[in-house]
């Protein structure tokens, strides 16, 4: 039961192990393999970049109040 646990905990934290975003149905390892042979070279992942949803998305915040007094002195 615990290494049933370890697995899934290992294959939702892992980037290697994660479901590849484009074919949720290979892993990123796999899909890493699938494009070393396409490029017929080996290849290796050097970084990453982690989005989240509304990521990015920054809502300026304006005083109110000071908008409707400088609307209502014009």
């Amino acid at each position: 039961m615990v290494d049933g646990r370890m697995r899934k905990f290992f294959e939702e934290v892992v980037l290697l192990s994660q479901a590849f975003v484009i074919n949720p149905d290979l892993s990123v390892e796999a899909a890493l393999k699938e494009a070393e042979k396409e490029i017929g070279a080996p290849a290796k992942v050097t970084g990453f970049v982690r989005f989240a949803l509304g990521d990015g998305i920054e809502k300026e915040e304006t005083d109110f109040a000071a908008e409707v007094a400088a609307v209502t002195k014009g």
